[in-house]
């Protein structure tokens, strides 16, 4: 969320941000809010201010043994007044603050101006994509011919867009898991957590994911509970509603969670294999930040992600999302991009965001600048470290054989218990 004396300050700012994001937001509705907010407040002050005198004078009075019924009556007509101005006040601040609640984040000004992902540009290629000198397949094709992917009874089991691993493929996927893990603690220093898979409704609200983004989440019939779409939100969430210290920041949490996303808007889009579930597994990077190093942060944590494809030997591209196509809650996002030569692609593999102090505003997160009184919003960021089905995708697509089998890279052999292939 925004600070409100920031918009109030910087209409035509934010006026123009919402217009590169391609945002259609009434800010008629703030303005108008706003200057009747003004009006009562003026209203407000005038009529307290007869109160205080009039009390004033009603006490001289009967301290003096004259008659103040007349003020008297007067005064309780003006506190009637009051406690009507004091209701219209509470309805205009609760009109604000919902306005305030779907006000997405301002862009970063290096952040490049566009309309949608074909604006976006490339940061940086790494790595050089495979040749084949026979006819390649999709991981989908090559999952179900390993029998390590079975889509047809996992949609038998829940219905479309859920996986179902098997072997090998179970395996491998563990795997990821744990060679993501123990990069990011053991070589990045981050700290590893599990947290709740379901939150409540002040949670999904911290980190922007409600009111505005509703239809995309999994709600649990008759609570106020949420399956977690990511582990940003319960990680980002653990210093809710609490001061850290200055010395404390950078706080580093990495998470591996199932993820539940209902993918409103978005079907008949990628539905074919891993790339787009319902349900999927991922390993989330988060940081709390220091207001003054955060963009420093935002290049350590894409690091931090773009590891993990080095190591695996996976080529990749890292682009920078334009003001139409980052996420509501971002100042500023760079999107890894790995090869999929299945697809003859590169497919999203993680997004990595500065959001500055826009959810932390939301969850009330602050810290106290050492020899300073107030406090302030600290900076969250997080990323993807990486969505493990889409990993798993890009490794079969990028090392299957012509014999129908696929390489283990040699980093995951370890994990594989000395597997080096998986064969049909």
């Amino acid at each position: 969320m925004l600070e409100i004396k920031y918009v109030r300050k910087n209409l035509s700012v934010i006026e123009e941000a919402l217009k590169n994001r391609g945002g259609k937001i009434d800010l008629d509705t703030f303005t108008r809010c706003e200057s009747r907010r003004r009006e009562i407040l003026l209203s407000l002050e005038d009529l307290q201010h007869q109160r205080n005198v009039a009390s004033e004078k009603i006490a001289v009075m009967k301290k003096n043994g004259e008659n103040a019924d007349a003020h008297i009556a007067a005064m309780r007509d003006v506190s009637g007044r009051i406690k009507d101005l004091e209701k219209d006040l509470t309805e205009t601040d609760d009109i604000v603050q919902g306005f305030m609640m779907t006000l997405p984040n301002v862009p970063h000004p290096s952040v490049p101006v566009g309309r949608d992902e074909n604006d976006n540009p490339v940061l940086r290629m790494v790595g050089t994509p495979p040749v084949f000198d026979f006819d390649i397949k999709a991981h989908w094709d090559l999952g179900e011919s390993l029998k390590i992917l079975d889509f047809e009874r996992a949609a038998k089991i829940t219905g479309a867009r859920f996986p179902l691993y098997l072997g090998l493929g179970a395996r491998l996927e563990r795997a990821l898991i744990n060679f993501m893990l123990d990069i990011h603690t053991d070589r990045h220093g981050y700290r590893e957590v599990i947290p709740p898979f379901i939150v409540n409704r002040t949670t999904m609200t911290g980190t922007g994911q409600l009111p505005k983004f509703e239809e995309d989440l999994f709600k649990l019939e008759g609570l106020d509970y949420y399956l977690i779409p990511t582990a940003e939100v319960p990680v980002t969430n653990i210093y809710q509603k609490e001061i850290l210290n200055e010395e404390d920041l950078p706080m580093k949490f990495v998470a591996c969670t199932p993820c539940f996303r209902s993918e409103a808007g978005s079907y008949g889009k990628d539905t074919r294999g891993l790339i787009r579930q319902h349900q999927f597994n991922k390993v989330e990077l988060v940081r709390l930040a220091h207001p003054d190093h955060s963009y420093d942060e935002l290049e350590t944590l894409t690091d931090n992600a773009e590891t993990i494809l080095r190591e695996l030997g996976l080529a990749y591209r890292v682009i920078t999302l334009c003001t139409g196509d980052m996420g509501f809650s971002a100042a500023k996002t760079y999107d890894l991009e790995v090869w999929m030569p299945g697809q003859n692609c590169y497919r999203e593999i993680s997004s990595c965001s500065n959001f500055e102090d826009f959810q932390a505003r939301r969850a009330s997160i602050r810290f106290k600048r050492k020899g300073q009184k107030g406090t302030e919003p600290v900076h969250t960021l997080n990323g993807s470290g990486l969505a493990v089905g889409r990993t798993l995708a890009a490794l079969l697509e990028n090392y299957q054989q012509e014999d129908g089998s696929v390489v283990i890279p040699e980093a995951l052999v370890p994990y594989m218990g000395g597997i080096t292939r998986i064969t049909p």
